[in-house]
């Protein structure tokens, strides 16, 4: 199998560069990044539930028998994880100001870490999986970055400690979760790792269909279905392309 660390740790390298560029948005133009923040959400959301079910699934379908297994597994292991943040934020808030804050952002610390390791399965199986799969999950990181860092300021944290949290959580913590993966990820063989992939396809169907497009409906921008199907449309000539 041909030898993807440095492509994988470009890609992983390059979300955590867009998470920073979504924070310094924000922080110092508010105003735009409010207006458009929805558009890009909804066109991460397009790429990445149609990159999910025209290629990812299907690839980890042909190279392991279990792979439907792990497709659900890895669709309800995010939901059960986002469903225990949620719980922990509202019934067991660690105070009344900080924790509210420091609870969400360690919720998207640990989901970009897991987006690190989402980016040494997809480069391992080849580098056109991996570069489907980083289309629409580099597209998130802006958004994900603007929505670490409000939720630290609105918190109570200062603008520069909202700043160095969201950096950590949301940003470093992708590539970090790259490079302890792929040592063990580039070993596994391939039925093995078709698994690994089914999880990933499971895990990015969770975030584009129950993650994301919530947000879009949400707010109801008038150009955000438009944003979508552009998404969607990126997608399906990318995997014709091939």
């Amino acid at each position: 199998m041909e030898n993807t660390f440095w492509t994988a740790l470009g890609a992983s390298t390059l979300a955590a560069t867009v998470t920073a560029i979504g924070i310094y948005t924000i922080r110092h133009f508010e105003s735009w990044g409010r207006k458009y923040n929805i558009y890009f959400v909804c066109f991460a959301a397009g790429v990445l539930i149609s990159v999910s079910f025209l290629h990812i699934i299907p690839k980890a379908f042909e190279m392991s028998a279990n792979a439907p297994v792990y497709l659900l597994s890895g669709f309800l292991l995010l939901h059960l994880f986002n469903r225990f943040i949620i719980a922990f934020v509202c019934e067991r808030g660690l105070n009344p100001s900080y924790g509210i804050g420091l609870v969400p952002m360690i919720g998207i610390g640990f989901h970009s870490f897991i987006d690190g390791f989402i980016y040494s399965i997809t480069f391992t199986v080849s580098i056109f999986t991996g570069a489907l799969a980083a289309t629409g999950m580099v597209l998130h990181e802006f958004p994900e970055g603007i929505i670490t860092y409000l939720i630290l300021l609105r918190s109570g944290f200062s603008e520069r400690s909202s700043w160095i949290l969201a950096f950590v959580a949301a940003s470093i913590s992708t590539p970090l979760g790259m490079l302890v993966s792929y040592p063990y990820i580039s070993q596994i063989d391939k039925p093995l790792l078709g698994a690994l992939l089914s999880l990933s396809g499971g895990a990015l169907v969770y975030v584009g269909a129950t993650h994301l497009l919530p947000q879009a409906e949400k707010e109801n921008r008038k150009y955000s279905l438009f944003a979508l199907g552009t998404g969607i449309l990126v997608a399906v000539l990318i995997v014709l392309s091939k």
